[in-house]
């Protein structure tokens, strides 16, 4: 094939030799696949288009010239929208409404469309939400929640403890404890509501990063700016990711074609500030067990914070290499430098600042 389209061996096709190819043989390929096809042919303004891209995209790759090309182009769609498509499945539904949740280009949403295969499936959500939060409070522990007014509130090897603050396991599986059943249900909700379906497109190992970077990033903050306080719920990471995606969606607001966006948006905040809200308030409320104060609310601000940074990246970015992306490498740094710097704050600073913390549990 490319010895007959590019006999001096090129590397590239003519786009008029490569419409003929489309004309030949485009009854043979996926009506979607075929669009964004001519939709690079379409917005290649120098009369040729590389062989790699085609096979790349023959191939269910996309290189980084085929997305500039794309991108600079007009993105005409030869067809009609996805959404107008009937006929559909019910899983093929699914899938198109998740596009249309979480992807604010048309070509795109088709491209995840057609080559979304739930193989693997949205698991690491699901596993975090199910398993650490139901099988390690309702069978180890005998109870799905540890109230703040429960004796074993504080006896437990999981939430973060300012006088624990050496063991490091706990700036993670605080997570696996909740002040409350509302506390434990609004984070559930959030997770699976929001979390899945941007894991479905995203794959679980950019959706993973942004949830467990927010969880640290939340137990730091409260080692740092609330150092008296323990920290428990999943707030850090659930934040993270439900912020990164109501960032992506103002951003790419005009594009997003998800339904009642506005309503859905509202509802989300205000569960976000009722959870919060009920945080602040449950932080200066006289503790149960004094001298111990109530959990801090930091943690959720360390989430927000990671998903209007990390997280706006790495959704705006979809199927795209981050290793490429400068804004990426700057917030990553920033997140490194933040790190590092609670890290050498737990060292020193609560011995220089002698604070009194409350007696370990």
């Amino acid at each position: 094939l490319l010895s007959q389209f590019d006999p001096d061996n090129t590397g590239y096709i003519s786009t008029e030799k490569f419409r003929s190819l489309l004309q030949r043989h485009g009854s043979e390929l996926d009506p979607h696949k075929l669009e964004v096809l001519l939709a690079l042919a379409d917005s290649n303004s120098e009369g040729r288009i590389c062989y790699q891209d085609f096979v790349n995209l023959m191939s269910n790759k996309r290189s980084n010239s085929f997305r500039q090309a794309i991108l600079q182009g007009n993105r005409r769609l030869c067809s009609k929208a996805l959404l107008e498509e009937t006929g559909l499945s019910l899983s093929q539904r699914l899938i198109r409404h998740v596009a249309y949740e979480t992807l604010p280009r048309e070509i795109d949403r088709k491209w995840y469309y057609d080559s979304y295969t739930c193989c693997p499936p949205p698991w690491f959500m699901i596993t975090i939400t199910v398993v650490a939060f139901f099988l390690y409070n309702g069978v180890m522990l005998d109870r799905f929640v540890l109230q703040v007014t429960h004796p074993l509130y504080l006896k437990n090897a999981l939430l973060y403890h300012p006088q624990l603050r050496a063991q490091a396991w706990r700036y993670l599986t605080y997570i696996f404890m909740h002040a409350g059943i509302e506390h434990l249900g609004l984070n559930v909700v959030l997770q699976l509501l929001v979390g899945v379906p941007l894991e479905m497109v995203h794959g679980a190992a950019r959706i993973s990063f942004v949830y467990v970077a927010g969880v640290v990033a939340g137990s730091l903050a409260v080692s740092v700016a609330d150092m008296t306080a323990p920290v428990v719920g999943s707030s850090g990471g659930v934040y993270a990711l439900v912020s990164a995606h109501l960032a992506n969606i103002v951003m790419n607001w005009s594009g997003m074609k998800c339904q009642f966006k506005l309503l859905r948006m509202a509802v989300a905040l205000i569960c976000m500030s009722f959870e919060f809200g009920r945080a602040v308030w449950l932080r200066f409320h006289p503790s149960t067990y004094p001298p111990c104060p109530h959990p801090s609310f930091m943690a959720h601000l360390g989430g927000v914070m990671v998903g209007i940074t990390l997280g706006v990246i790495i959704l705006r970015n979809y199927e795209q290499r981050l290793q490429d992306q400068i804004l990426w490498w700057i917030f990553f740094s920033i997140y490194v430098i933040f790190v590092l710097f609670a890290i050498f704050w737990n060292i020193f600073a609560y011995n220089l600042l002698d604070l009194k913390l409350p007696p370990p549990p």
